[in-house]
């Protein structure tokens, strides 16, 4: 199957959207079950500053349902006093969510930015002339709007009508000022998180993808629930006999690489750079996060640079922020990659 393919369909009653390029499987969401009462990353909640974690440069919030966020980066809050925040990562077991008061209210077209003031368009829009022209689009739709509002052009206005921006971009900054507005009282939700399907429609077509099938098959005819159960099991094939294995403990996420009965350096470089390849597809649709530690193949030291130059070009198109923390003393290389999803084991069910 060539091309890019969209599945919309639903898993024990629960919406799933899957990303497929060339018969692969790129990207999978799906929606919490309905009695989860974690917060879902992109709900945007009145809260209620509950208390100051000073050693931990933050504040404690009350989020709506009584559930528990952490706000970073903010000074000068009371006890007791209302603020509008955004859940921004994935909770860990009981953990309070990660939230900011920098909101983005995003859309298929464009991003909404209260409180971050500027017009911009995205770099993958190179054209002068188009450029300039949905900067005019931008300064149409927000004229009026709050001084302190900004708004970033997304890609996938480059191939719109001009009349689906400026329509995209208006619904968008009249929710947000409407939400800035609404902060005096409980916590509350205001802006519930989308659903997989919305983030298929807003994420996943620029460019537009060759076809969207939404079937209640969907899943089965395109090879995604065969995809999907590969990657409940820990092992990567990673070609010539290497393999590798994903273990996410709660402390961190293992990923260990063998060569199998070839235990050349040559070998252990060779898988190595495998995995490489993979792994930003791997961590993401696994949705694997936080501190990642891979004990590597045995490889030529030499070769530590180009590993590292082939990681870093690997993750470069990867839309989650990832750090490369670097070598351990022991030899493995670490990672830090935001926590942007739920585990795939976690939550699909079984």
């Amino acid at each position: 199957m060539k091309g890019c393919v969209i599945a919309l369909d639903e898993v024990a009653g629960r919406k799933a959207a899957a990303l497929i390029v060339d018969g692969r499987l790129q990207d999978i969401r799906i929606d919490p079950p309905e009695n989860d009462p974690s917060p879902e990353i992109g709900e945007i909640c009145r809260a209620k500053v509950a208390r100051a974690m000073g050693g931990q440069g933050g504040f404690m919030v009350t989020l709506p349902d009584g559930r528990s966020g952490f706000l970073r980066g903010v000074k000068g809050l009371e006890q007791g006093a209302s603020v509008i925040v955004q859940v921004m990562g994935y909770a860990e077991g009981n953990k309070a969510a990660p939230v900011t008061t920098r909101l983005l209210f995003k859309s298929r077209y464009a991003i909404v930015t209260p409180a971050a003031a500027g017009f911009n368009i995205a770099r993958s829009i190179r054209d002068e002339e188009d450029r300039d022209h949905l900067l005019e689009l931008a300064h149409e739709a927000m004229e009026g709007a709050p001084e302190d509002f900004g708004v970033i052009i997304r890609s996938a206005s480059a191939e719109a009508a001009d009349e689906d921006i400026l329509e995209d971009v208006s619904a968008m900054r009249a929710l947000a000022e409407a939400v800035v507005a609404d902060v005096t009282g409980a916590p509350e939700l205001l802006v519930a998180a989308p659903t997989s399907h919305e983030v298929a429609w807003r994420d996943w077509t620029s460019p537009m993808p060759d076809e969207v099938v939404e079937s209640p098959t969907a899943f089965a005819d395109l090879g995604v629930e065969e995809a999907v159960d590969a990657l409940l099991s820990p092992r990567v094939e990673l070609g010539g006999g290497a393999w590798a294995m994903f273990e996410p403990t709660s402390a961190l996420v293992a990923i260990d690489v063998n060569t199998g009965g070839d235990l050349s350096l040559a070998a252990g470089l060779k898988a190595n750079l495998a995995l490489v390849r993979d792994l930003p597809r791997q961590l993401r649709l696994r949705g694997l996060s936080g501190q990642i530690t891979m004990d590597l193949a045995p490889m030529p030291k030499k070769d530590r640079r180009l590993f590292e130059d082939k990681l870093r070009s690997a993750l470069r198109s990867d839309a989650t922020d990832t750090v490369l923390a670097g070598w351990t003393p022991l030899g493995h290389f670490e990672l830090q990659r935001k926590r942007d999803r739920a585990p795939l084991h976690e939550i699909w069910p079984s």
